[in-house]
């Protein structure tokens, strides 16, 4: 019995000490990504002041970058996702309210976190997708920052960004690619196409709102990265779209509802892409029938 005894307790001690070694080495690799820190080009992006653009910015801010979904519609931020042990994703709140941004942030602090995902100490920023905002052109971007300086002030404190301990994990083992900065080019704005209805205004459009994230290089669709319940991208290449006209595109995106009448998931944040102008869900019509057809999932 006393052997017995001697023998749990040494289980139990060597089990104890390697869930305590694993969890000092799970900590310390995360920590070690999230305290990395990237250098980043300094853009000097004009900010202007005038009405049109204020008006341009607040359209980027509501439709072609959807940023309302995380920082909200006023600019205040919400709490996107209470992941539990995996962690806490909230959108900051960028006025100059009791919590917000606004009122620290300068025009560099904003470009450094658009454009390339990157704090002002360096570290990356979580989950904000600036893979895509690198695609703004410097007119654009500036035009945002605009709409985001004149935000009225909002009161409301937010939790931060943060890893739980299954998250850590995750996080550790390269299972959860969502630190921005590692994955971002730096583009440094891409040269905006003429707003028309064209296949290169198109084109840049689907790149500045996202487009290619969830349906791939190659926009075939298939598996997203992230938790195994997602909802599969669709097809926008010609083979996936198939018999779809315009009309259905459009009515996909203004209403969520594909031509045979089925709803689109939520997931996918057609709400905001619908508030697009008609010159502009044009554009990404004739682009999308511009790219070759690809299988399902080929990305």
């Amino acid at each position: 019995m006393r052997r017995f005894r001697r023998i749990l307790i040494w289980f139990v001690v060597t089990v104890g000490g390697l869930a305590a070694a694993g969890a000092i080495a799970v900590y310390a690799l995360s920590e070690h990504k999230l305290k990395q820190t990237y250098q980043v080009p300094s853009d000097r992006v004009a900010v202007p002041a005038d009405a049109a653009s204020v008006a341009r910015g607040a359209h980027l801010f509501k439709a072609v970058g959807t940023c309302a979904l995380c920082h909200a519609e006023d600019g205040g931020g919400t709490l996107y996702a209470d992941l539990g042990l995996v962690g806490v994703i909230a959108g900051s709140n960028l006025t100059r309210g009791r919590g917000g941004l606004g009122g620290s942030f300068t025009d560099a602090d904003y470009v450094r976190a658009i454009r390339y995902g990157v704090r002002r100490d360096g570290t990356s920023l979580i989950v904000m997708p600036s893979e895509v905002f690198t695609h703004l052109s410097d007119d654009d971007l500036g035009s945002l920052i605009a709409f985001i300086r004149q935000l009225p002030p909002v009161d409301r404190e937010l939790p931060q960004t943060r890893f739980g301990p299954m998250g850590r994990v995750l996080l550790a083992l390269g299972k959860l690619n969502i630190l921005v900065a590692p994955k971002t080019v730096h583009d440094a704005g891409s040269a905006a196409a003429a707003a028309a209805p064209s296949v290169e205004y198109g084109r840049y459009l689907a790149q500045a709102s996202g487009c290619h994230g969830c349906h791939g290089t190659g926009l075939s669709g298939g598996r997203v990265a992230g938790p195994p319940d997602l909802p599969l991208a669709s097809n926008l290449t010609p083979a996936g779209l198939g018999g779809w006209t315009e009309a259905d595109f459009v009515r996909a995106l203004r209403e969520g509802r594909r031509p045979d009448g089925s709803a689109i998931n939520e997931f996918m944040p057609w709400r905001g892409y619908g508030a697009m102008t008609d010159s502009e869900l044009r554009a990404l019509w004739l682009y999308l029938r511009s790219v070759p057809p690809r299988a399902t999932g080929t990305r």
